[in-house]
C-alpha cells in the first residue's frame, strides 16, 4: 500500500467519524432545513433541460433528497446511480423522489433504481464525498465510482454537497481523482472552479 492510499485510508476514517458526529448533533429543526434547495448560484449553473444526477444518502452524507424533489418539480429528469452485476455504475431514471417506491436495496445496502429503470446520463451531477477543499478537490468513499463515471463522462458539471466539518486544507490527490466544478455546504458555496 503506497503512503498516498494510507493517507487517503487513515482521511476517510477521521472524516467519517467527524462527518458522523456532526450530523449527530444536529437538532431536528436545523436537520430538517439544510439541503432543501440549491442556492441561487448553483441554479444559474444548471441547464434548463439537464437530467440531474443524484445519489441516496447513506452514512451520515450530505442529504440530496431535498435537491431531488426541488430539481424534479422544476422540471428536470432525475437520476441516481445504480450499481450493475458487473460492478460498474451507470444512472437510471428515478421518478418517486417523495416515496422513494422505484428504489431498491443495493450493494452497501445504499438505495437504487430498480433494474428496470431506463438509463439516463445526467449532465449535472451531485456527488457525495467524504472530504474536500476549498479548491474543489474531493476524497470519495473509496470505490472509484464517481472517478470512473466523471472520467468516461467529462462535459459533467460535477459538483460536490458536503458538511462544513468534512473541508481539509489538502488532500492526497491521484492522476484519477476527478475534481468538482464547486461544492456545496449549508453554509457556503466553494467555487465555481
Amino acid at each position: 500500500m503506497t503512503e498516498d492510499v494510507q493517507d487517503k485510508a487513515q482521511l476517510r476514517t477521521n472524516l467519517r467519524k467527524a462527518r458522523r458526529e456532526h450530523v449527530a448533533s444536529l437538532p431536528d429543526a436545523v436537520s430538517a432545513l439544510v439541503f432543501r434547495r440549491p442556492p441561487a448560484p448553483v441554479i444559474e449553473l444548471i441547464p434548463e433541460t439537464a437530467t440531474i444526477g443524484l445519489y441516496r444518502a447513506a452514512d451520515a452524507e450530505a442529504p440530496a433528497a431535498g435537491y431531488a424533489r426541488f430539481f424534479m418539480e422544476a422540471g428536470h429528469s432525475i437520476a441516481l446511480p445504480r450499481i450493475g452485476d458487473d460492478g460498474a455504475m451507470a444512472f437510471h431514471a428515478h421518478t418517486d423522489p417523495y416515496g422513494e417506491s422505484d428504489l431498491e436495496e443495493g450493494p452497501h445496502a445504499i438505495m437504487q433504481p430498480t433494474a428496470d429503470a431506463p438509463q439516463d446520463t445526467p449532465q449535472v451531477l451531485f456527488v457525495p464525498l467524504v472530504g474536500f477543499t476549498d479548491s474543489g478537490q474531493r476524497l470519495g468513499q473509496g470505490g472509484g465510482y464517481y472517478d470512473r463515471w466523471l472520467a468516461a463522462h467529462r462535459g459533467t458539471i460535477a459538483l460536490g454537497l458536503a458538511w462544513d466539518v468534512q473541508k481539509v486544507d489538502a488532500l492526497p490527490i491521484e492522476d484519477h481523482d476527478m475534481p468538482l466544478a464547486a461544492i456545496i455546504t449549508p453554509t457556503r458555496i466553494y467555487g465555481p472552479f
